[in-house]
């Protein structure tokens, strides 16, 4: 009966450990969770922005493009004898 009694409250504070510890591990895992979420935000921020930098300067480019051939049609639509 010694024995018994003895194995209960042996398997009892392992239980309680047990409980905690994984109270303690899914709350790690929310704050790592929130971490990588973070982590991932700021790539994806820094990555459109990147995408817009490229895409002004395209921009540019493509305005400076246009320029230069509406100069070039003038030149040809009013010749100079």
């Amino acid at each position: 009966m010694i024995a018994r009694f003895a194995a209960r409250a042996v398997s009892r504070p392992t239980r309680i450990v047990a409980a905690r510890a994984t109270t303690v591990r899914f709350y790690s895992e929310d704050q790592f969770g929130r971490k990588e979420k973070a982590h991932e935000d700021q790539y994806v921020r820094q990555h459109e922005k990147e995408q817009l930098k490229r895409l002004r300067a395209q921009l540019a480019k493509n305005e400076q493009e246009n320029a230069e051939l509406k100069k070039k049609i003038e030149e040809h639509e009013n010749p100079k004898a």
